[in-house]
């Protein structure tokens, strides 16, 4: 009997593609609720700020995050082949490019609290875009702790290209906070002005 036919055509090897796709579906059900009530809420507020008023394209930080896509795709390609070096810069570079998509996200949130006085109570605009926005980005801020962890297994010699289907798991997971970041720019930063 072979280990398929025993497992009931489950490979062991794939629990961890199962079990992302699980989170990554889960997490999608989130967001899409998230989205639905920033979309139901939005020109419910009674008083101001509206998001006409405060809110502009964060284009630097869409860049930033769509690119990260590439690079990631650059990474794992690299570490599949081998090239941990190679894996290393653009896996770095992954890291820097999701650091700086939350710091343009800071500095958002910044003006809009101090300079223009949105906060969570300030109106239901505040409350759902600050669940929404900030929801999306403790997703980036695990996407990058979670590539840091493993920048520094390989810097210390623990990933190399055996372990490429696992790290790949982490790529799927930075896709999807990336398609996300799509919806979430579309929904509030377009539709929701």
């Amino acid at each position: 009997m072979s280990a398929t036919a025993a497992t009931g055509g489950f490979v062991p090897g794939d629990r961890g593609r199962v079990g992302m796709a699980c989170l990554i579906f889960t997490e999608s059900a989130f967001f899409s609720i998230f989205l639905v009530a920033y979309l139901f809420y939005i020109g419910k507020s009674a008083t101001g700020p509206q998001p006409a008023q405060v809110l502009d394209l964060p284009v630097l930080a869409t860049v930033c995050l769509l690119s990260s896509s590439g690079t990631i795709a650059v990474a794992l390609k690299s570490l599949g082949s081998g090239h941990i070096a190679r894996f290393l810069v653009a896996w770095g570079l992954t890291i820097a490019l999701g650091v700086a998509f939350l710091g343009f996200t800071a500095q958002e949130w910044q003006r809009l609290i101090t300079v223009d006085g949105l906060t969570l109570r300030t109106n239901l605009f505040g409350t759902t875009f600050y669940s929404l926005v900030g929801f999306h980005a403790a997703h980036v801020l695990l996407g990058v702790l979670m590539m840091t962890s493993v920048a520094l297994l390989a810097l210390t010699g623990r990933v190399n290209s055996e372990h490429a289907p696992r790290v790949e798991l982490v790529g799927w997971y930075w896709h999807f906070v990336d398609a996300v970041w799509l919806a979430v720019l579309t929904v509030v930063y377009v539709l929701g002005r």
